[in-house]
Protein backbone atom coordinates (compact mmCIF):
# COMPACT_ATOMS: atom_id res chain seq x y z
CA UNK A 1 0.00 0.00 0.00
CA UNK A 2 1.64 3.17 -0.84
CA UNK A 3 1.05 6.15 0.70
CA UNK A 4 -0.94 9.64 -0.29
CA UNK A 5 0.92 12.03 -2.35
CA UNK A 6 0.77 14.75 0.80
CA UNK A 7 2.05 12.04 2.94
CA UNK A 8 6.12 11.78 3.01
CA UNK A 9 5.57 8.78 6.14
CA UNK A 10 5.71 10.78 8.88
CA UNK A 11 9.51 9.52 10.20
CA UNK A 12 7.66 6.05 10.91
CA UNK A 13 11.64 4.51 9.82
CA UNK A 14 14.40 3.12 10.99
CA UNK A 15 16.24 6.48 10.43
CA UNK A 16 14.18 8.22 12.36
CA UNK A 17 13.90 6.09 15.47
CA UNK A 18 17.70 5.94 15.82
CA UNK A 19 18.24 9.72 15.33
CA UNK A 20 15.28 10.54 18.28
CA UNK A 21 16.43 8.00 20.37
CA UNK A 22 20.57 9.91 20.12
CA UNK A 23 18.86 12.90 20.04
CA UNK A 24 16.85 12.04 23.21
CA UNK A 25 19.57 10.63 24.82
CA UNK A 26 21.92 13.97 24.21
CA UNK A 27 19.64 16.12 25.15
CA UNK A 28 18.77 14.48 28.39
CA UNK A 29 22.39 13.96 29.14
CA UNK A 30 23.19 17.56 28.40
CA UNK A 31 20.55 18.12 31.08
CA UNK A 32 21.67 16.18 33.52
CA UNK A 33 25.50 18.01 33.11
CA UNK A 34 23.93 21.34 32.92
CA UNK A 35 22.67 20.81 36.34
CA UNK A 36 25.74 18.60 37.85
CA UNK A 37 28.03 21.79 35.76
CA UNK A 38 29.95 19.97 33.94
CA UNK A 39 30.48 22.17 31.29
CA UNK A 40 32.71 19.59 29.20
CA UNK A 41 30.18 17.08 28.80
CA UNK A 42 26.92 19.51 28.26
CA UNK A 43 28.99 20.19 24.70
CA UNK A 44 30.15 16.87 24.57
CA UNK A 45 26.38 16.10 24.87
CA UNK A 46 25.63 18.68 21.91
CA UNK A 47 28.15 17.05 19.88
CA UNK A 48 26.07 13.69 20.51
CA UNK A 49 22.78 15.58 19.30
CA UNK A 50 24.63 16.97 16.12
CA UNK A 51 26.03 13.39 15.38
CA UNK A 52 22.58 11.93 16.12
CA UNK A 53 20.85 14.03 13.42
CA UNK A 54 24.32 13.10 10.92
CA UNK A 55 23.51 9.30 12.06
CA UNK A 56 19.32 9.61 10.90
CA UNK A 57 20.42 11.29 7.38
CA UNK A 58 23.13 8.93 6.48
CA UNK A 59 20.45 6.07 7.61
CA UNK A 60 17.94 8.11 5.41
CA UNK A 61 20.06 8.12 2.28
CA UNK A 62 21.02 4.15 2.37
CA UNK A 63 17.47 3.32 2.39
CA UNK A 64 16.36 3.25 6.08
CA UNK A 65 14.30 6.26 5.63
CA UNK A 66 10.67 7.01 5.13
CA UNK A 67 9.94 4.67 1.52
CA UNK A 68 13.24 3.75 1.56
CA UNK A 69 14.46 0.57 0.00
CA UNK A 70 15.35 -1.21 2.75
CA UNK A 71 11.88 -0.43 4.58
CA UNK A 72 8.96 -2.19 4.06
CA UNK A 73 5.60 0.24 4.48
CA UNK A 74 3.08 -0.88 7.19
CA UNK A 75 -0.87 -0.47 7.11
CA UNK A 76 -1.94 1.98 9.42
Amino acid sequence: MSNPIGDPGHGHSPAAWTAVIIMLLAFTLGTLFFWLDMPVLVWASVGLLVAGAIVGWAMGKAGYGANGSKTSSKAH
